[in-house]
């Protein structure tokens, strides 16, 4: 007899669920074979595991490692089956599966992405601008699946079928509204195909760029394409390219080749699209070049790089206004320049640095500026107006996240910024900075979520150096603050990227099930400003894995967790803090959760061909210099495993990763094999079909997450029932 998703849920919920440790297969055993690994200086370490890399990924060794790595994770998950497909059911339950973005409007079309039920990707479709027809409108007559007026651009559903993995990574209408070129990935390497269709006719044109970043954007001619090719082998992005429609795309013309491989590359139109711009970044520096898009033939540089000066820059109202962090201005200023600018000389302060708050972002519309700020670890929008007047959006809520949101035409009044908190599903608003009213436009529906049962709180923790770290905690009302509830605590620490307390409806089943849920605001991020972010990189490293462990340490001195109830997760240079904290504090934590990890990192920046190594020398530090190189190794999570007790541990990684390369979590987890001397399991998990990002579609990585969160709910001893 079959059962009804909410029957099998419920039958499931009461089954006792096995213990992990009842598998009886036996993890992997993998082959040992001598290597040296050397440095310009003389350095040398020993890898023995250096031979799972395989750029090809067709090494038929490497394979079968990796594929008994998923058979013996496969077993020791068996026990657990009935508890991950109760929380698959629990998470794909909340979401509702014929939702609908936000529409926008631009040059007299309305654009949006809408899914279907039991569908794994996006429709991307528009609808033409006309009486009646608004934001509002159209999300009604999408939720009543009248599409009647709306012209399909991309069906990613159709595009999808039979490939394991597929991925729509930008799409451009051309200005005369007329031409669509879209960028595809079949692979999850996220090396891109660029192709094109006629939208009267819906005809796909015959030619095809392969080999590109998923960066667009039409000239005014609207034949012309400009766009980024990547070097085949670090898949940096190198060159800019121009290609005119119907002809060879071996005749495609050179516009800009970047020397420098510690720089990426971008492209896009100015605000008011008066410009094409090609900007260029490393971690340190900044160059942005400036061609007029009805006749982009010569791009001129609007102020050439210089070490330690960042900046990013918008055209409208007949200036450029320029973000950037020249002259001191730490958490950056706003300056503006003349439109021919070609030098900071011809540079004004215009909304002067502040050293308590971080400037992240602006939008420039007619008669005024949105500036996306941060201060105190939380972020605001602070209106500035024509006459000089300023306002701040209101939060009501102690930790949240606001942003900017999708604002396409600058001629409008109202401002459209996102809002959400761990407890409040991500909502759109719409404000009229003229006359104040506001309107919310969507809240993320969330089936069977009430807020009112949960609680979201801000505290900090002192660091072992007196810093304070902020830390954002959600849990259910009826959890006692006594010491005895579960904690599952994630960070990333990294490239100044800052996580902040959004809605995540998944968590809502670890919530439901007595579990406390942090996420720590460590160093390394930009949550409290540059100087954060600073204080956690390069030789300032190690200042990242104190913090987490410090909040770890700090939430259970406060009564927030057990001392053995404690999981934690991270991702990517996340991964390398998993690892970190691993060796340094395994006694922390019971059980731990690791996505495509970082962790080899001194093997991996010692190799230029490897993709983003050159880009990061200012992240990490160049292991080619000796003191770079000894810091690294001090943490680097692969060379300083030892013998003693580790955690639990999930990894997971995807063969085709083109950030993160499959060969480091799996050295990794091999070498853990070897020195563990606990009991814990450590499970290995490789998609075979996916890369950095994991699997595509909404369902299919909710099916990964259900997995890893059945093993850290069963090692934290945590019942089956919510």
């Amino acid at each position: 007899m079959r059962m009804s998703l909410p029957l099998l849920v419920a039958v499931l919920m009461t089954t006792p669920i096995p213990s992990v440790s009842a598998a009886t297969a036996v993890p992997p055993d993998v082959e040992r074979k001598p290597h040296t690994v050397t440095t310009p200086f003389g350095a040398s370490r020993d890898d023995a595991y250096y031979w799972l890399r395989d750029d090809t990924r067709k090494d038929a060794s490497m394979l079968a490692y990796l594929e008994a790595e998923n058979a013996w994770a496969d077993a020791v998950m068996e026990p657990l089956r009935p508890l991950q497909d109760a929380l698959y059911g629990e998470i794909v339950g909340r979401i509702k599966q014929d939702d609908s973005s936000v529409p926008y409007r631009e040059r007299g079309w309305w654009y949006y992405s809408r899914f279907e039920a039991g569908k794994d990707y996006p429709v991307h479709a528009r609808r033409a601008d006309g009486p009646g027809v608004d934001a509002i409108s159209i999300q009604a007559a999408n939720a009543r699946g009248d599409f009647a007026g709306e012209q399909v651009l991309l069906d990613v559903n159709t595009m999808a079928e039979g490939k394991g993995y597929f991925s729509v990574g930008d799409y451009e209408v051309s200005p005369d509204n007329r031409l669509l070129a879209w960028a595809e990935d079949g692979v999850g390497r996220r090396q891109y195909t660029i192709r094109f269709r006629d939208l009267d006719s819906g005809k796909v044109h015959p030619e095809s760029i392969t080999g590109v970043s998923a960066n667009l954007v039409w000239a005014d001619d609207n034949r012309t394409l400009f766009y980024v090719e990547n070097d085949p082998e670090t898949l940096l992005t190198v060159r800019v390219k121009k290609h005119v429609l119907g002809t060879p795309v071996a005749d495609d013309v050179l516009v800009y080749e970047e020397h420098d491989d510690s720089f990426y590359m971008g492209i896009g139109r100015s605000r008011d699209d008066r410009y094409i711009v090609i900007g260029v970044e490393s971690t340190v520096a900044s160059e942005l070049r400036y061609a007029p898009a009805a006749d982009p033939g010569t791009f001129t540089v609007l102020a050439p790089r210089q070490r330690d000066v960042e900046y990013d820059a918008d055209h409208h109202g007949g200036r450029w206004v320029i973000r950037t962090n020249a002259d001191g201005a730490t958490n950056f200023k706003l300056v503006t320049a003349p439109s021919d600018a070609t030098s900071r000389a011809q540079w004004s302060d215009w909304l002067a640095h502040d050293p308590d708050v971080f400037i992240e972002e602006y939008e420039l519309f007619d008669g005024f500026t949105a500036v996306g700020e941060r201060s105190g670890g939380l972020e605001r929008v602070r209106v500035l107006r024509a006459d000089g007047s300023q306002q701040y959006v209101s939060a009501d809520e102690p930790a949240y996240s606001m942003g900017l949101s999708m604002n396409a035409e600058p001629d409008s009044q109202w401002l459209r910024y996102g809002y959400t908190s761990l407890t409040t599903p991500a909502t759109t608003y719409e404000l009229n900075v003229a006359s104040g009213e506001r309107r919310q436009l969507k809240q993320q529906p969330v089936p069977g979520y009430d807020p009112s049962r949960y609680v979201t709180e801000r505290v900090w923790i002192d660091a072992r150096d007196g810093v304070k770290v902020p830390v954002s905690l959600v849990y259910r009302k009826d959890v006692p603050r006594d010491g005895t509830a579960p904690l599952f605590q994630y960070a990333y620490g990294s490239y100044g990227i800052s996580i902040d307390p959004g809605f995540n409806a998944p968590v809502v089943s670890l919530l439901d099930r007595g579990v406390v849920y942090a996420i720590a605001h460590i160093r390394g991020g930009q949550e409290m400003g540059r100087q954060w972010y600073d204080n956690g990189k390069l030789l300032n490293k190690q200042n990242t894995f104190n913090d987490f462990i410090d909040v770890t340490r700090g939430l259970v001195k406060l009564g927030y967790a057990a001392p053995e109830r404690v999981a934690a997760m991270g991702g990517s240079a996340g991964g390398l803090l998993m690892g970190a904290v691993a060796n340094q504090a395994p006694g922390d934590y019971r059980v731990m959760v690791s996505q495509v990890p970082f962790v080899d990192v001194v093997t991996t920046m010692l190799d230029t061909s490897i993709p983003l190594t050159t880009n990061e020398y200012d992240e990490w530090g160049n292991p080619e210099q000796q003191q770079y190189y000894e810091y690294m190794l001090s943490y680097s999570p692969y060379d300083n495993i030892k013998a003693q007790a580790y955690p639990a541990m999930f990894v997971g990684t995807g063969l085709w990763d083109s950030q993160v390369q499959y060969w480091e979590p799996a050295k990794w987890v091999a070498r853990l094999r070897d020195l563990n001397t606990g009991s814990a399991p450590i499970v290995f998990r490789t998609n075979m079909e996916a890369g950095h990002g994991g699997k595509s579609g909404r369902f299919r990585r909710f099916r990964e997450q259900a997995e890893y969160y059945a093993f850290v709910l069963d090692q934290l001893g945590v019942p089956a029932t919510p």
